[in-house]
């Protein structure tokens, strides 16, 4: 790991060719035309953000070869596998399943899964009106039945949590739940659930595991629709089993409250007041968050006027240049040494291009992000 930090960034996988996606969208389908598609919403506005590796279908092992290099060069330890499961099975695993496992260096990097379990919707693109309606169509329904709760536990159990790569806190695979409304409907409410996950811990006991390392993603702002935050989430957490809890992004903790544009350090000192408040009430340990940027506007369409009317029309994060975004990491790095957190950050993300935050390399910064982490972490 990182010296004393061990930084874990979230990894989106919609960068492969999906059979879901091919329904629902053509053969070949991937976000990265999007991304492809995305202007200029307002004067001074950076798109289309163009990746500099290109559009890479991150299936093929020799991509993923590439970015476990970068990650770990310049200190990124473990990808966070945003992971989809729904009642009939699993959405966009490619990425993971062969490209990430059929990479010659998987042996190097560590990964874990970070279950989004929220309701997939059709966002690719959304439609203003849709928007402000709040009438996007539900594709894959998060909640799962407590029978296909079963099935993915008992796949994750066999299929990643034995492999050699897997990241592991004091021994124990660390898994993480993106939307804890979801698993509450999911599991029958709280008594369900905290019985869910116990028996999510028996069955890795059953199959040699001795102990899990259960995190929970938390917010108490939606970004998503249909998204709404838990307050007082501290004696829920620890009744329902948990062993931590982090963030996914700044902007589920930070009002955006100017449009088009709130200003990158702005949304970061917001969010450590937000960090101050929920560990000074919190009794399970925090793990802290940095945040590249957001800019959702690609995923809208874009002969559509750009108002503020929901995501993904939202405002931006605008000045995040690497020299601001490693202010942010030194900021967050002292935070974490004079609180007393555990030494582990989340990142968001290693490759969300379409909400505009993303580690790799693109072709006005290069590797300037990544190696603002690395110079911090110096």
């Amino acid at each position: 790991m990182s010296g004393a930090f061990t930084v874990a960034a979230y990894y989106f996988p919609n960068y492969h060719p999906d059979p879901r996606n091919a329904e629902e969208h053509g053969a070949g389908w991937t976000e990265w035309e999007v991304l492809q598609a995305a202007r200029p919403r307002y004067t001074g506005h950076r798109q289309p953000r163009i990746p500099a590796w290109g559009y890479e279908d991150e299936s093929q092992p020799s991509v993923m070869e590439r970015k476990i290099d970068a990650a770990l060069q310049h200190g990124v330890d473990v990808f966070l596998y945003d992971w989809y499961w729904y009642e009939d099975g699993p959405f966009l695993e490619r990425g993971l399943e062969q490209g990430f496992l059929g990479a010659r260096n998987a042996d190097r990097m560590r990964f874990a899964i970070h279950w989004a379990n929220h309701d997939w919707l059709d966002l690719h693109p959304a439609s203003r009106r849709d928007c402000a309606h709040r009438s996007q169509r539900i594709l894959y329904p998060g909640t799962l039945t407590p029978q296909g709760f079963e099935r993915m536990i008992a796949h994750v159990i066999q299929r990643y949590f034995r492999h050699p790569s897997y990241w592991r806190i004091d021994d124990a695979p660390y898994f993480s739940f993106y939307d804890l409304g979801s698993l509450l409907k999911s599991c029958g409410g709280v008594e369900g659930t905290a019985q869910a996950l116990a028996r999510f811990r028996e069955a890795a006991r059953q199959a040699g595991i001795p102990r899990l390392h259960l995190n929970q993603v938390l917010w108490n702002q939606g970004v998503l629709p249909r998204e709404t935050g838990v307050q007082n989430a501290d004696a829920l957490l620890k009744r329902l089993g948990f062993d931590s809890f982090t963030s996914y992004v700044w902007v589920h903790h930070v009002a955006l409250d100017r449009f088009p544009e709130v200003d990158y350090l702005q949304a970061l000192r917001a969010y450590q007041e937000y960090w101050k408040d929920a560990v000074r009430t919190a009794s399970l340990p925090y793990f802290p968050n940095l945040t590249m940027g957001w800019d959702s506007s690609p995923r809208t369409v874009q002969s559509d006027r750009f108002e503020n009317v929901g995501y993904p029309f939202t405002p931006i994060l605008a000045g995040n240049t690497p020299q601001r975004f490693g202010e942010a990491m030194r900021a967050v790095l002292d935070q974490m040494r004079a609180g007393g957190s555990p030494r582990i950050l989340t990142v968001n993300a290693w490759n969300e291009w379409t909400e505009g935050s993303y580690l790799e390399p693109d072709t006005q910064y290069g590797m300037g992000y990544l190696e603002a982490i690395r110079d911090a972490l110096r």
